[in-house]
């Protein structure tokens, strides 16, 4: 089994794709694992080793040390497409969806989330504002410090916090240097 331990961002990537670069379609909750087995499209086992954390978008490239290469896929999954009349009725559902701490995927004329009854009642109620269920890749904004929101439980909230209080402090020196 082939191990791939290294990842080549899409914002980063040559304008042409290596042709050796096979394809590996998985959905969100996979791509953010950092250690897992797959297989790929043409039925070739692999293993993936990436640093905790890491979250693989649409369109990134994974290699390894044959000289191997993978083109990250986003699956079509059941999601939440949400539209408005306005942008002020979209950054109100926005608003709605971000209080309630919702994984959320920002386009200039829509937002994407996870299927959830619930939450499409909610946003039925807000006017102006319509819902559809499809199915399409989900490729949730990450949250401003790079991993996405976290609230203290789970074993990356050091980091964040660190993060956190860098940006924080950083904020405060700049107003001290100003004086």
């Amino acid at each position: 089994m082939y191990i791939f331990d290294r990842i080549l961002l899409r914002d980063t990537l040559p304008e042409k794709l290596p042709a050796n670069a096979l394809t590996l379609t998985l959905p969100l909750q996979l791509r953010r694992r950092s250690r897992q087995k797959a297989t790929l499209e043409n039925g070739t086992d692999i293993g993936i080793v990436l640093p905790q954390g890491t979250l693989l978008n649409d369109g990134d490239l994974l290699s390894n040390k044959q000289g191997q290469y993978i083109l990250i896929k986003a699956a079509q999954e059941h999601v939440l497409r949400v539209c408005a009349d306005t942008s002020l009725n979209l950054m109100r559902a926005a608003y709605h969806l971000g209080n309630r701490h919702v994984a959320l995927e920002i386009q200039a004329d829509h937002l994407k989330l996870e299927y959830d009854p619930v939450l499409e009642t909610m946003l039925s109620r807000i006017p102006g504002v319509s819902t559809k269920q499809v199915q399409a890749p989900f490729s949730p904004e990450t949250g401003a410090y790079g991993g996405g929101h976290k609230h203290g439980h789970d074993e990356t909230f050091d980091e964040d916090y660190a993060l956190a209080q860098a940006a924080y402090h950083a904020h405060e020196h700049t107003h001290e240097a100003s004086t």
